[in-house]
């Protein structure tokens, strides 16, 4: 097996990985977001939604080369159309965590129960664990198939390990200390880095280098 061959395979299996995790971690996300009021939940339910969209155009785009019928030019081209829906999806986690942060701190005050937080703490955990390893083999192979749509995917991974960081902490000083501010404002942070990600994917700046 030539080794382009075999990082498309990897890139396959990272990639149905990512699907069923995103599955089980959005699910309980959102639904003990939901339950508890929390922001920091919701959103991570929603990134992992938007990370489901991004596995799954990532699929799509990876299961065209692996067919092995396509031309280069096909292939190409299924990558540049990968890459900017994965961008824009970026840009819809943006959004949804700005215009939620607003009405949380602004509008609602909303109070987070912490009774289920504690669940909520375990799945950032879980999450702070495992997406950096599954974000570093994305990162490798995309650098060696120099997919922009994949190092988006990656980034993808990067945002839900962070985001747990976020989450650990925030409902921890929400359980703690009383901070009911801190779960909108935290999440707040990472929009710089979605952003940076989100252009680059859609300009073509692949940076897989």
């Amino acid at each position: 097996m030539r080794p382009r061959e075999a990082d498309v395979r990897l890139a396959l299996l990272l990639t149905y990985i990512t699907l069923g995790w995103m599955t089980i971690e959005g699910a309980a996300s959102l639904l003990l977001g939901w339950a508890s009021k929390s922001l920091l939940l919701e959103a991570f339910g929603i990134d992992s939604v938007v990370e489901l969209f991004s596995a799954a155009v990532l699929l799509w785009r990876l299961k065209v080369e692996a067919s092995g019928r396509a031309t280069l030019q096909h292939v190409n081209l299924v990558e540049r159309r990968a890459a900017r829906l994965v961008g824009y999806s970026l840009y819809a986690l943006v959004a949804y965590v700005v215009l939620n942060s607003g009405y949380g701190l602004f509008v609602a005050k909303r109070i987070t129960d912490t009774h289920e937080s504690a669940w909520g703490i375990l799945i950032g955990l879980v999450a702070k664990i495992g997406m950096p390893i599954l974000a570093g083999y994305k990162l490798k192979v995309a650098a060696r198939l120099n997919s922009r749509a994949l190092r988006a995917d990656a980034v993808e991974s990067i945002t839900c390990g962070y985001l747990s960081i976020v989450l650990v902490i925030g409902l921890a000083a929400t359980r703690v200390l009383g901070w009911w501010w801190l779960d909108s404002v935290a999440a707040l942070a990472l929009i710089p880095f979605l952003i940076k990600e989100a252009r680059a994917a859609i300009d073509g700046e692949c940076g897989c280098g």
